[in-house]
């Protein structure tokens, strides 16, 4: 500043007017919540950079005739604008990267979103937990679980921008900024990303299983063509979700996660309203289902548990969900997601205690450890029509091949990132179309390699239960830091421990009955 002050003294009041202004200040690379380089300033991305924002006209160039004082003010001020106002620039890597490449979500796309992957093939087996736990602890439970994961829910939507002018736009990203980047990745990514391809493949299970049920139904009994075997289902149904998986972002999927939503409620009201609608088998009873040994009926009801906390799944979507969605001070992305995730999950309230307490009525300690489809095909399949049962197992497979894409998303994701992080430029077609081709086979492989997964579902409640039911309360504790001792620290202290507490013997009682043969849940009858 003093070397251009001298320069004014030496030359003419004419001559100031052709003296360059200060070359615009080129923003250095910064680190993004995951941890990644920003891209370089020559590129693309990196020149929209620089549109117009309200602290725009506070440049290096407008500054750069003012004293020193008046320029720290005015800098302040736009760093203040920018803080208070969310006005930060977001890193130009979100714009190469699946989850974030496009904010243009609403409250329509959350609910999509929220419903597709709150509602799908775990529901099947909640009447299951009812049989081991009866009316009164089955519907305590399944109460008390839903209205403990709308809470956590809220937590999530809220910490997204908890900071102002930061986004966490990932789960482990905010698992990071609340335990540490060490021990934040330990904690949240190995359940976010067990729930992300662990359900992927059970999906792909599902999925070829249930088209194998569908083609047997169509065909009927009378059939000489010669049928597929079970992997070579899987690996139908693999291909077509590989094939809907080249869409290239969230906010693509929205119309597969709509139709996803509206299969799902569809074909779960079809099937409760189909097995309450029949005579109920004969010598029914609806005392909870217990073994001689009491420690063993004990482990079959903490697993009956689990596969309650299992039905209520997504929790690693909300703020990659939140994520598609413009903020801005005004207009924070919270608002609309919340208004979609509260329609949502009300739909999703409808799906699942119907379905427990109807399957339960329906069937009471008779229903097959498959679940209630299984349950109607095995009991009312000569009773209804072959086009309904087949219209809903044809349900079923569009439900999965939905929730296969938004699950999937998490992984795509980190893929990419990897890549770009190494690079330093977004992937191109081809590079990612073969991460969802091998994300794809790779899920295949592990399916037919562990064609048990469907039946862990007690086990997976468990294991993955913190990412729902724990870890929210303890980051609203360490980001929000609410009055020490207050009623908010008692509470989220106590919800969090408690929700750990479950999560060991939920595990615990699904390891227990997988090894005794106690309750191995499949959702349909092996070949």
């Amino acid at each position: 500043m003093e070397q251009v002050i001298l320069v004014m003294e030496e030359r003419p009041e004419t001559e100031l007017i052709s003296i360059p202004a200060t070359p615009r200040v080129s923003t250095p690379e910064i680190l993004t919540p995951s941890g990644q380089r920003s891209p370089r300033q020559g590129s693309k991305e990196a020149k929209s950079s620089n549109a117009w924002t309200p602290t725009s006209f506070i440049s290096p160039r407008f500054l750069s005739p003012i004293g020193t004082p008046m320029k720290k003010v005015l800098i302040n001020m736009k760093g203040y604008l920018e803080e208070v106002g969310h006005l930060t620039k977001l890193n130009p890597q979100d714009a190469w990267l699946p989850i974030t490449e496009s904010r243009n979500g609403n409250a329509h796309y959350s609910t999509f979103h929220n419903l597709n992957a709150g509602v799908g093939f775990q529901a099947l087996v909640l009447p299951v937990a009812f049989a081991y736990l009866g009316w009164s602890w089955g519907i305590i439970s399944l109460t008390v679980a839903y209205c403990w994961q709308l809470y956590t829910l809220w937590i999530l939507v809220q910490l997204h921008e908890a900071v102002p002018g930061k986004r966490y736009n990932r789960y482990v990203e905010l698992a990071q900024a609340a335990f540490g980047e060490r021990l934040g990745v330990w904690l949240a990514l190995f359940p976010t990303v067990y729930l992300s391809a662990g359900t992927a493949t059970a999906l792909i299970l599902v999925g070829g299983e249930t088209m194998k049920l569908f083609f047997q139904i169509v065909c009927g009994p009378t059939c000489t063509s010669n049928p597929l075997t079970t992997v070579e289902w899987y690996l139908v149904f693999t291909s077509l979700s590989i094939v809907l998986s080249q869409l290239p972002n969230l906010n693509s999927i929205a119309g597969l996660s709509l139709i996803g939503a509206v299969t799902a409620i569809t074909y779960s009201t079809m099937v409760w309203v189909l097995s309450v609608s029949q005579q109920r088998p004969p010598s029914i009873s609806y005392e909870p289902l217990s073994l001689t040994a009491p420690s063993s009926s004990l482990f079959l009801a903490l697993n009956a548990l689990g596969i309650v906390a299992f039905s209520f799944r997504g929790h690693n979507l909300v703020l990659e969900i939140q994520a598609t969605m413009p903020s801005t001070f005004k207009h924070p992305a919270r608002v609309p997601m919340w208004k979609g995730a509260k329609v949502a999950y009300f739909f999703i309230a409808m799906c699942l205690f119907p379905m427990a307490i109807g399957g339960f009525w329906a069937y009471g300690n008779q229903m097959p450890n498959g679940g209630i489809l299984t349950a109607l095909y095995a009991f009312h399949s000569h009773d209804i029509s072959r086009g309904i049962l087949a219209l809903a197992f044809l349900l079923v497979v569009f439900s999965c091949l939905s929730s296969f894409q938004i699950y999937s998303m998490p992984a795509f994701d980190s893929f990419e990132a990897g890549y770009t992080s190494r690079t330093n430029r977004p992937c191109s077609i081809w590079v990612r179309s073969g991460f969802r081709v091998f994300f794809g086979f790779v899920s295949f492989f592990i399916g037919v390699a562990l064609p048990f997964l469907s039946s862990l579902a007690g086990l997976l409640g468990g294991l993955t239960l913190p990412v729902t039911f724990a870890y929210p309360c303890f980051m609203w504790v360490l980001i929000k830091q609410p009055t020490k001792y207050s009623f908010s620290w008692y509470f989220n202290w106590g919800l969090g421990w408690l929700g750990v507490a479950f999560s060991l013997a939920f595990s615990i009682g699904g390891i227990w009955s997988m090894v005794n043969d106690g309750l191995k849940l499949k959702f349909f009858k092996p070949n």
